[in-house]
């Protein structure tokens, strides 16, 4: 066993009394020095409970012969930043974390590490971050999911999107904003549903970014089998913190990195579970942006491709019906993966030091599946209805959908690519005609909704939102504004260069590259264009002007005219993150990250 710390250590004279004035004995010294990074503080409940879980993988570390050493990279919540300018900081401070995690673990160097993290960019900053460190043993803990809300009856509205509608879930906050600012609820009752929307830590409950990204790191065999999106409050989870650092213990003395797990194959397995759960479109950037630090390259033209024909099964909001909770209930991860098994590499290497394949057939036969029915059965005991695995998770014959749940669509609007999540979306949108209506702000847009500007058949666009524009922020609230609309819920497409919470649902299409602050032709629409939306042969175009249609060529001519006179914004930010940020990202088709 090479130990990269016991060579650091013969270089500085100073490591060893400096390591002794924070309390390590002289014995810990050469002991295997291990890395417990988390994204504890007290900024949002994804992140405040992390505590625990820290202390468990410290104390096993140090009961199997290592020593660890606690670092912190607290993170922001999109939710708390949502409807004013921080939420600009969003994807940005995703590569913040990234670069503080990889000057803490080089600046004083350790052999292997414990990852911690619950939420949307905190997840995918530290697998970001195991990508650089791949030369190190790694294993990643998630903190789990909030439990959903049980609503008194007075409060159950019926809401034709969910079947079980007792069950309160944060994404259904904009939503009922929107009902409460048209008049549809009183003031008092949108308190309430605010009030009591977050019972608990954990990461929201519905398959939003923070549970999608939960669910890739397992997928991607860094996680221990079965433990990703676990209740927050589940005492497994915090076993599985635990049982983490254990077997960090076993990588490290085996010699079994990061780099040594994660391969080609495990992105495949990752874009297959993706699909099978409908999960967030933000994994269209943030999996190429780990494999790029990985030094694998994939791009949202490998989730079109491999979401074609995949097996879609999950019944887990904002997609179905149930809170994200009820995912372990059902099996988690593993009981996704045994019905998409035809569709997986099952050779890949895992945490375990197995298999994919070997560690599936463990978990039948150590009873996991059936502890999964009995929690289900006594969480379900009071909704007064029978529930199987099944209606959460279902079986690969019995799929609810078999073409996938991503599409990167392109044309003329974006040649690079788009992405639209069209297991959300109406069914009647998938191909349509619309008039362009464009906003360059968000700001401007959703006033332009709730307002009753924006008509049945409008292509409503929010521009000069993408990386280098504005940090590509959340166009959240607005897209939830028209699906409280039933007018405009299945008439009506949101289009932007900016991107969407994992909870967005509707007819929305994001990631549009090249983005506006470039020059993209999304900067080029002018109202009353026609719009033309394709999913099934994934095209995203104009077709048309001041409601004529024109021949592509025509087009062509028209869209070069416009980009003659088209002048790029001054850029937003002068200083600080998000002036680097908007110089330095990649395009959200490459994975939006700072190169």
């Amino acid at each position: 066993m090479k130990l990269h710390s016991q060579e650091v250590r013969t270089l500085a004279p100073e490591n060893d009394p400096l390591k002794i004035g924070m309390g390590w004995s002289v014995g810990d010294l050469s002991k295997p020095q291990i890395f417990v990074e988390s994204t504890f503080g007290d900024s949002h409940p994804g992140s405040a409970h992390l505590d625990q879980f820290v202390k468990q993988a410290v104390q096993a570390v140090n009961e199997h012969g290592g020593k660890a050493a606690r670092y912190f990279a607290t993170d922001m919540c999109d939710g708390i930043a949502q409807g004013h300018d921080g939420i600009n900081y969003s994807l940005p401070h995703r590569e913040a974390i990234v670069n503080l995690v990889e000057a803490q673990a080089n600046a004083s160097v350790y052999d292997g590490g414990v990852f911690i993290a619950s939420c949307d960019k905190s997840v995918p900053a530290m697998l970001m971050s195991i990508g650089r460190l791949k030369d190190m043993s790694a294993v990643v803990v998630t903190g789990g999911v909030m439990e959903a809300h049980v609503l008194p009856k007075k409060y159950v509205v019926d809401d034709p999107a969910c079947a079980i509608n007792d069950l309160l879930t944060l994404e259904q906050i904009g939503k009922f904003d929107a009902w409460e600012k048209t008049g549809v609820i009183p003031n008092e009752q949108l308190d309430y549903y605010k009030h009591n929307a977050c019972p608990s830590c954990g990461a929201c409950s519905f398959m939003g970014t923070a549970s999608t990204m939960q669910v890739m790191a397992e997928a991607l065999g860094l996680m221990l089998p079965g433990t990703a999106l676990m209740p927050a409050t589940a005492p497994e989870l915090k076993q599985a913190a635990y049982d983490a650092g254990v077997q960090l213990m076993k990588l490290v003395e085996q010699g079994i990195t990061a780099k040594d797990i994660v391969t080609k194959k495990s992105f495949e397995n990752a874009i297959m579970v993706h699909a099978a759960i409908s999960g967030s479109t933000n994994a269209t950037m943030h999996l190429p942006a780990i494999a790029h630090e990985f030094g694998i390259e994939i791009d949202a033209d490998t989730f079109d491709r491999m979401h074609r024909g995949a097996h879609y099964l999950l019944n887990i909001r904002p997609s179905g019906d149930w809170p994200a909770q009820y995912f372990y209930y059902a099996g988690g991860v593993p009981r996704v993966m045994e019905e998409i098994k035809s569709m997986l590499h099952l050779d890949v290497m895992t945490v375990t030091g197995k298999t994919l394949g070997e560690n599936l057939e463990e978990l039948k036969r150590n009873g996991f599946y059936e502890h999964c029915d009995e929690i289900l059965k006594e969480k379900t005991a009071h909704l007064g209805i029978h529930v199987t695995r099944e209606d959460i998770i279902h079986s690969f014959d019995n799929a609810k959908g078999t073409d996938g749940s991503i599409a990167i669509l392109k044309g003329n609007l974006a040649p690079e690519g788009s992405v639209i999540k069209h297991t959300a979306c109406p069914k009647n949108m998938f191909t349509a005609i619309l008039r362009a209506k464009p906003y360059d702000s968000e700001e401007a847009c959703i006033a332009a909704v709730l307002h009753g500007e924006v008509k049945p058949g409008d292509a409503i666009f929010i521009r000069y939102e993408g990386p280098r524009g504005s940090g590509m922020p959340e166009m959240f609230y607005t897209g939830e504004a028209i699906c409280a609309d039933p007018k405009l819920a299945s008439s009506v497409a949101l289009i932007t260069d900016g991107r969407f919470s994992g909870a967005s649902r509707g007819p929305v299409i994001g990631h549009v590259s090249p983005e506006a602050a470039v020059g993209g032709p999304i900067a080029l629409v002018e109202e009353g264009d026609l719009i033309q939306i394709d999913v099934p042969n994934r095209v995203l175009a104009i077709v048309g002007v001041k409601g004529e249609r024109k021949t592509p060529a025509e087009m062509d001519a028209i869209l070069a005219e416009r980009r003659a006179k088209w002048q790029p914004k001054e850029p937003k930010y002068k200083s600080g993150l998000l002036k680097l940020y908007s110089q330095h990202a990649v395009s959200p088709m490459k994975g939006a990250y700072m190169e």
